[in-house]
């Protein structure tokens, strides 16, 4: 379990064989091999760990249903260990498991901040509420807006430039992860509507 609080932006150092080696230095601090770390959004398993870097290993499955299998060497990416429990919940809940990947369309200044439109598939849109909770790359955020199609997020100078956020492009992918809570929600109501259906006849 994550916050969506990104607390480094490191860099893909190598990907081969389906393992990525990664440059970090506070997303490990005090880690071990076996621990769970958010990558772009996507909760993996350290496999390895170095001064100064650390791997995963990457599998078919999270390549398909993620962003992850755009990302070269060279590029950054989003950082975040596992939440401790008893620690302090900065964003929302994100379980690290990504549920669809999104498309940058927009990129527009407001003030000092960033408003970001992304479009989106209408799997996950179905959540999204104004001002609801959204997981981008990993990063929690809150839905500024939206209509069929398309969120908008706004993001603070802060979170621009201590993110990948700040290097995306119109065109470029990004991961996505709903609220837990909305997903829970739905399959409550289906099944609470199911059982009335069922004790009436």
């Amino acid at each position: 379990m994550f916050t969506g609080i990104v607390v480094e932006k490191g860099k893909l150092l190598k990907s081969a064989d389906g393992v990525f080696t990664i440059e970090s230095w506070l997303a490990v601090e005090g880690g071990q091999v076996g621990d769970s770390i958010a990558v772009n959004g996507a909760c993996l398993t350290i496999t390895a760990l170095s001064e100064g870097q650390f791997s995963v290993d990457v599998t078919p499955e999270t390549l398909r249903r993620t962003s992850l299998g755009e990302v070269t060497s060279g590029l950054s990416v989003n950082l975040e260990p596992a939440l401790a429990y008893g620690g302090r919940v900065g964003g929302h809940l994100v379980q690290g498991h990504v549920d669809a990947v999104g498309t940058l369309v927009d990129v527009t200044a407001e003030g000092n901040s960033y408003l970001m439109t992304i479009e989106a598939p209408h799997g996950i849109m179905r959540y999204l509420v104004e001002k609801g909770f959204i997981t981008v790359d990993g990063i929690s955020l809150t839905v500024a807006g939206l209509n069929d199609t398309q969120l908008t997020i706004a993001v603070i100078p802060y979170t621009f430039e201590h993110t990948t956020l700040g290097e995306r492009r119109p065109g470029d992918k990004v991961n996505l992860e709903a609220d837990i809570l909305a997903k829970y929600t739905e399959k409550l109501l289906k099944e609470g509507v199911g059982d009335a259906q069922s004790s009436s006849t």
